[in-house]
């Protein structure tokens, strides 16, 4: 008598009595002619589909099966689940839970791999330490230290990815425009493009062109203030390191700016949009070549409070986008220009 799979319902899987267990293999990881390759890669697109109807198979993996969506054939039981074996219903219970450490990052000089001892000279249990058992401890961490930075390169990551988390957490950057910049400069680093310059001056470089890639523009004064370095090495440096390593960073856009400088101005929705728009105007006529994108956002943002009817001082706006009175003056002019220019025709 010939044995034929069972069906059952699409929408509601149950546990089957046939298993259909399907092996593939990988025609890179041996030595195989082409044509054996293309077969072995048609026997996964069919394994990816039922045996029967030619459906779309479905994975549920509160039963462990795989179900055809179409006709319901059970194709294969009893998968293993690879997820943890515990349940946790909030981030601290997971964490507590979890027997891995934290992933790798690239915003240390190790990767976040190695070990790190505590300050504290107590124990497991909270107990003091002796003065023996502190003096171990402390020889400890300097063997670990000493470890942790065994070259001259790696101290120079060490003391580069240091600054820019300093930079980075004073100008309220994100994680990823970190993580961005430590890229950048581990590829400085790798193409031996630091020497004659100082490690401060490459990573503020760095910061500055991953903020700008990242759409979370920083205005030159702002990364000055916060930075070791001047702003005329700053500026000498971001060129070289963006010509030698090819980065394809746009120039800012003044609307970028415009959120942070709203908010912290604590203007409205509206003003916001009437800011954006202005600058959007500006654009289609042109008048935003070679005018410095900060300006034109303080200037922009100035005015749409203005025209929202909200009290904002220009030496309010001169003190959040760090840039003088003068320069909004000139600014707001323009753009007021270009908006009646607009509603004109």
């Amino acid at each position: 008598m010939a044995f034929r799979p069972r069906r059952i319902s699409a929408f509601h899987p149950t546990m089957s009595d046939t298993t259909t267990r399907t092996y593939s293999t990988d025609a890179k990881a041996r030595d195989v002619t082409p044509r054996e390759s293309e077969r072995d890669e048609r026997q996964a697109d069919e394994e990816q589909v039922c045996p029967e109807c030619s459906g779309n198979l479905i994975h549920d993996d509160d039963h462990g099966e795989t179900v055809c969506q179409e006709c319901g054939l059970v194709v294969e039981d009893t998968i293993v689940d690879r997820g943890p074996e515990w349940r946790a219903f909030d981030a601290s219970e997971r964490d507590s839970k979890s027997r891995v450490g934290a992933p790798t990052t690239k915003m240390m000089h190790d990767k976040g791999l190695s070990t790190n001892i505590g300050w504290q000279n107590k124990d497991a249990y909270g107990k003091s330490l002796s003065p023996r058992q502190r003096e171990q401890m402390q020889r400890l961490r300097t063997w670990n230290e000493r470890f942790r930075t065994r070259d001259s390169k790696e101290r120079n990551l060490k003391q580069a990815l240091g600054e820019i988390d300093r930079m980075a957490s004073a100008l309220g950057l994100p994680e990823n425009v970190r993580e961005t910049a430590s890229v950048i400069y581990r590829r400085a680093l790798n193409d031996d493009l630091l020497p004659g310059r100082s490690i401060e001056g490459v990573a503020t470089a760095a910061l500055y062109g991953a903020a700008r890639m990242a759409d979370t523009p920083r205005s030159l004064d702002e990364l000055e203030k916060v930075s070791r370095v001047d702003k005329m090495e700053l500026t000498r440096t971001y060129r070289y390191i963006v010509r030698e390593l090819k980065l394809e960073i746009k120039p800012a856009d003044p609307e970028q700016y415009v959120p942070r400088f709203a908010s912290e101005l604590d203007l409205s929705d509206e003003a916001e949009r009437q800011a954006r728009t202005l600058l959007r105007d500006a654009k289609e006529t042109g008048i935003h070549s070679g005018k410095s994108p900060v300006g034109l956002a303080a200037a922009a943002v100035y005015a749409a409070a203005l025209l929202t009817n909200e009290k904002v001082t220009q030496s309010q706006v001169s003190e959040v986008a760090d840039i003088s009175e003068v320069t909004i003056r000139n600014r707001y002019k323009e753009l007021l220009e270009v908006q009646d220019g607009s509603l004109a025709a």
